[in-house]
């Protein structure tokens, strides 16, 4: 499976703080915002990511994350030229996804939680389409699932003025290969977007459309807001230093994935400086080489 992170956008909901800057680049708490959708992906065990951005952001991505071979993967990078839509990254990908599965990660929503890494790679070798449901108090926001009384999907909508449920999709999309020719099939919505549950319509009308309500154990967050950014950074900033440890770290995925070994483990700490992040590393690198 590959994996595509869509990091374009304009990110209009944090002006000003987004007027000079990528969204999927501001901090959250102490590493970038896009580290931990990389990580999603990654702990899911993909190698092969593709990064969508706007023209204007696309050599900061190259600047953060260079080719990937330092993390034992292969990263590359397209452009949306106008944020038309979720839907328009399978088109943009298409010569990047082949004839591979592919998994989406929207760059500005961040998972975490117990059991994550076996729900993410059982997701891997999917036939048709898996998606999440989550309960959220305004899901007015995203995509909306129904569910009838026996919990089986009756449709999904894409930000209703009257939702049918409480259940949000978070943005983490599993897909055969089949979303490339779907992506192509649909047409822009009253707000001018190409909408990606217009896609999980499709895999839904043909019976090839899996669920699954994410557990209280899961968190998501969607940190297109100024509070929901506010909120992450609080979390990830007690979660850490409660427990010692590090979400999102991409160079321990890579190793705790088997991307890279010790001795590439224990020089990537160097790029980081004095930081606390490069601390982390460093020390994780010696405990692991003794």
């Amino acid at each position: 499976m590959k994996g595509i992170i869509l990091a374009g956008g304009s990110g209009t909901r944090l002006y000003p703080i987004t007027i000079a800057v990528s969204k999927q680049l501001l901090p959250v708490y102490d590493k970038p915002m896009i580290y931990y959708p990389l990580s999603v992906l990654m702990l899911a065990g993909i190698k092969d990511i593709l990064f969508i951005t706007t023209p204007n952001d696309q050599e900061a991505f190259k600047k953060l994350l260079g080719d990937g071979t330092h993390l034992g993967c292969n990263f590359e990078y397209s452009v949306q030229e106008e944020p038309n839509g979720l839907a328009e990254a399978f088109i943009i990908g298409e010569k990047f996804i082949g004839n591979e599965k592919v998994a989406l990660a929207l760059g500005d929503n961040i998972f975490h939680g117990n059991g994550l890494v076996n729900l993410l790679r059982s997701k891997t070798d999917v036939s048709g389409a898996s998606i999440f449901a989550y309960p959220v108090k305004d899901p007015q926001r995203y995509g909306v699932v129904e569910f009838d009384k026996d919990k089986k999907v009756k449709s999904i909508e894409e930000k209703p003025s009257s939702p049918k449920s409480k259940y949000a999709v978070p943005g983490l999309y599993f897909y055969d290969n089949n979303v490339v020719e779907y992506a192509k099939k649909v047409t822009p919505s009253d707000r001018g977007e190409k909408e990606i549950s217009s896609i999980n319509q499709m895999y839904l009308q043909n019976d090839a459309l899996e669920v699954g309500v994410m557990t209280r154990g899961m968190s998501w967050f969607d940190t297109g807001t100024v509070e929901s950014l506010d909120d992450a950074t609080e979390f990830i900033r007690v979660l850490q230093n409660r427990q010692s440890t590090m979400i999102g770290c991409i160079e321990e995925v890579a190793y705790l994935s088997k991307f890279i070994d010790k001795g590439s483990l224990a020089k990537l700490y160097k790029q980081y400086g004095k930081s606390k992040y490069g601390e982390y590393l460093k020390e994780m690198g010696e405990t692991i080489l003794q």
